[in-house]
C-alpha cells in the first residue's frame, strides 16, 4: 500500500522529493526495499504532522518551499490533487496551511464517524472539522450538502515548526484531529474543493475493496 502511495506522489508534476516518515523500521525497510526514501522518527508524536515536523528538519529545506503530506493509507489517490492543494500557498504566502475537501455523494458518509466532515467560511477557510454531521439542518427543507475532509495537508516550512510547538488542545483530544490544534491555537487553514475522492484504508473491508480496484485497474491497462 504505501509501495502505491509512494509511486503516485512521485508522479506528482510539482512534488521535488518524496520522502516517508515513520517511526516504524519494518515500515523504513520496506521502503528502502522498494528504492524509496524513508526517515525515521520518534515514537512519541501525538500526531503525523507532529511527525513530519521532525523528519522535514533534518531535509534543510528553504523557507520558500512547501511540506505536502500524503497520508500512507490512500493508495488510489489523484496526484493531480496535489496542484489543487498547493496552489493557495502558491498564491497567497499568508497562507500557513491548507487541506482537501471534497462533497459527499453517498449519503451513508455523513453519518460515520471514519469520514470527518468539514465546515468553511464564504472564503473558504476552515471552520471546524468533526467526526458528527456538520452543519445541522434543523429543518428538512433545505438542501442538505456536506463536505468531507480528505487527509492531504499542505505547509510551510515556519509553520509547521510553530504548529508541532503547539500544545495538543481539548478539541484535538475530543476528535482524535490534528487539523483541530491549529484552529484551537488561531490559525486558518485554507480547505480547496477538490473533484477527486480518495479512499483510506481504515478496515479490512476498505483494504478489499482497493485490492479489486487495484485489479480492476491493472486488467484495464493490460
Amino acid at each position: 500500500m504505501i509501495e502505491h502511495v509512494y509511486g503516485r506522489a512521485l508522479s506528482c508534476p510539482e512534488v521535488s522529493g518524496v520522502f516517508v516518515a515513520t517511526d516504524d523500521e519494518r515500515i523504513a525497510r520496506c521502503v528502502r526495499g522498494f528504492g524509496g526514501k524513508a526517515i525515521r522518527t520518534q515514537q512519541t508524536h501525538p500526531s503525523g504532522t507532529d511527525r513530519i515536523a521532525e523528519a522535514v528538519e533534518t531535509l534543510h529545506l528553504a523557507e520558500e518551499d512547501l511540506i505536502v503530506n500524503i497520508q500512507g493509507d490512500q493508495p488510489l489517490f489523484e496526484p493531480s490533487v496535489v496542484s489543487d492543494l498547493i496552489k493557495p500557498l502558491k498564491e497567497d504566502n499568508r497562507i500557513r496551511m491548507s487541506t482537501l475537501i471534497f462533497r459527499i455523494t453517498d449519503e451513508k458518509e455523513v453519518g460515520d464517524p471514519k469520514h470527518v466532515k468539514v465546515v468553511t467560511d464564504k472564503d473558504g477557510f476552515a471552520l471546524f472539522f468533526s467526526r458528527s454531521p456538520i452543519p445541522y439542518f434543523r429543518d428538512s427543507g433545505l438542501k442538505k450538502i456536506h463536505y468531507k475532509h480528505l487527509g492531504f495537508y499542505a505547509y510551510r516550512p515556519a509553520f509547521l515548526r510553530t504548529f508541532a510547538s503547539l500544545p495538543v488542545g481539548q478539541l484535538e483530544w475530543a476528535e482524535k484531529l490534528e487539523q483541530l490544534r491549529a484552529l484551537e491555537h488561531g490559525f486558518k487553514i485554507k480547505a480547496v474543493e477538490t473533484a477527486f475522492d480518495s479512499i483510506e484504508v481504515d478496515t479490512p473491508e476498505d483494504l478489499k475493496r482497493v485490492e479489486n480496484m487495484i485489479q480492476k485497474q491493472s486488467a484495464d491497462k493490460a
